[in-house]
Order: C-alpha cells, then structure tokens, then sequence
C-alpha cells in the first residue's frame, strides 16, 4: 500500500450561493470528506494505490461513503460498519468562499470514532510506503487510544505523517487539543500544518521558527502552510519556499488536503522538496477554484499542466545558522 489514511471521515454538503450564510435560502451538492478521507481521495487520484480506515454508520449515507470511495479508487477494507451509528454531515456555507462557515453534525460516539486495534494489522501498519493521519483523530472516543498504539508500533516509520488539523470544535478547549498534537509529534516522521495549527501546537507561528521548533522535536520534514503566502518545506539540510499561485477562490475548504495527496506522492516517488512544494501548492489552489474537496482532487496530468501554466519559481537554501 502506497497511502494508508486513519481517521475522519463525514458527507460534505456545499451550499453553491457564495456570500450567503445559512440564514439564507441555499442549495446543497453532495461529496465526501474529511481530512484524511480526502487525503487518501487526492493520493487515489495521483496514482497512489491508498486505502482508508475509518467508521460509517450501517445507514445510506455510510452506503453513499463506501461508493464514493469505491469510484474514487480508494480501498475501504478497513471502513468499519458500526450498527446503531450515524454518519456524520457537515455543512459548507459560503459567506466568505476563502474562508467557509463549516457545521459539524456528529454525534458523541460517531463511527469514525469508535475504531479498535484489531481493525489493522501490524502488517499492513507497518509497510504502508506513507501512513497519514490527522491530530483530529485523536479528539475523542476509542479510535484516539487505537491511534496512539498504531503510531507507536509504527516507530516513527518513514513516511509516518502527521497533520495538525486542529479543529477547534472537535475539542473540549484549546489546551486539550495541544497536548494531543505534542503526543502525535513525538511519534511522527512527518508534520504538515498552517501557521495557526504550528502556533498552537508548537507555539510559535512564524514559519522558520515553527519548522525548527518541529525538527527539534525529531521530525525528519516540517511542512508549514502559509495559505495565500505560500508554504515552506524544511528538513535537517534543506529549506524550500513556495510561492503562492493567485486564483479565484470558489471555496477555500479542502486547499489542505489536495496539498496532502501531493506530499504523499512526493514521500512515495522520492520527488525533491521543491517539486512537491510547487505542485501541492498549486493542487491546493486548484481545488479552491471548485465548489467540493474530494470531487475536486485533480489527476498528476491535470496538475502538472495546472502548475506549469502558473509556475512561480521556488527558493530553497542550506538551513539556517
């Protein structure tokens, strides 16, 4: 297995009316989502052989989540069927497309939530080429024990990634969710996240000291994403700056994720930094000029002509002294 995304996973319904909010009458298009849900979507669509494990409900939409995936490429052998469950909903509303209003709509103990060990074996943890998750996983119920146990048994594995993805909403206050992220750093060889995300989990949001304060911590890569300044891309010997690439922003979610499905590839295909900065940059961008996440994933051709037709050069250097 190529990716090996754990964790949320929810049917995303967009209201297509830009600068309405939900008391205004809005229309809805259906997708899936949920960071790594649309992560392993965006590696599937890359070329990534990529599974997912996570929790739906036995309910249509947990039926409807299994298609997607199904006709997304993305293995669902690891989609846990819980009986009694509910799949989650979230609701997009675009009263500023660069920065959506999002509702979650979960109950207490939501499929994704509930995931035992014995749901992967040591096996497939083990020799999965990138396993990706998020520290959302970690927020609540059975699945944040299993994750920590999968996370360790992994041994800091290259490519073991971690995505800060700190959603405020999901947690009982802010503190809960940094001690959460340090627990998830400390067992990572990957971490990915926007200026905020670093603040809270590292305490600091200036880019350089952010990756610093993350190779600190043993990380092998630090991936700070800058949004419409762009994103750095920092190891032990190396620094790569991203410059942003202008679009019309239709919807802004999702920008994080198609960044994702590209650093898994790079992670996979041993592309240089600078390679998997310019083209997750310009996947992000990408799929902020459309309405959905998982839908809008882009295939490497379409990617490649996108960023080729957009190319910026990057900047890259020795580490700082």
């Amino acid at each position: 297995m190529d990716l090996l995304a754990i964790g949320r996973v929810s049917v995303d319904l967009y209201a297509q009316e830009a600068g309405a909010t939900f008391l205004e009458p809005q229309t809805f298009l259906k997708s899936i989502g949920g960071s790594p849900t649309n992560v392993a979507v965006a590696g599937a669509r890359l070329g990534l052989t990529s599974a997912l494990v996570t929790g739906v409900g036995e309910d249509p939409l947990g039926d409807y989540v299994l298609a997607r995936l199904e006709e997304f490429g993305v293995r669902t052998d690891a989609v846990v069927r819980r009986t009694g469950g509910r799949t989650p909903v979230v609701l997009v509303a675009l009263e500023d497309p660069a920065e959506p209003t999002i509702t979650f709509l979960r109950d207490p103990e939501a499929p994704d939530t509930t995931i035992g060990s014995e749901t992967l074996d040591d096996d497939a943890l083990r020799s999965a080429k990138v396993l990706w998750t998020s520290v959302s996983t970690l927020a609540a119920g059975a699945t944040a024990d299993t994750l920590l146990h999968w996370l360790d048994r992994r041994a800091r594995r290259p490519h073991t990634v971690v995505d800060l993805d700190l959603r405020p909403t999901l947690w009982p206050d802010a503190a809960s969710a940094a001690a959460a992220a340090e627990q998830a750093i400390a067992l990572a060889d990957v971490v990915v996240g926007n200026r905020r995300e670093c603040e809270a989990a590292v305490g600091t949001a200036d880019p350089d000291g952010a990756a610093d304060a993350l190779l600190d911590r043993g990380v092998s890569l630090a991936v700070v994403k800058l949004g419409a300044d762009g994103a750095l891309l920092a190891t032990a010997d190396e620094r790569v700056r991203v410059p942003p690439v202008p679009v019309d922003v239709r919807c802004g979610s999702g920008a994080g994720d198609a960044f994702g499905g590209v650093l898994a590839a790079g992670l996979v295909r041993g592309w240089p930094l600078e390679r998997i900065g310019r083209l997750g940059n310009a996947a992000g961008a990408l799929v902020t000029s459309r309405l959905t996440c998982a839908d809008a994933m882009p295939t490497l051709t379409e990617l490649e002509a996108f960023a080729d037709a957009a190319l910026v050069p990057a900047t890259s250097g020795d580490v700082r002294a």
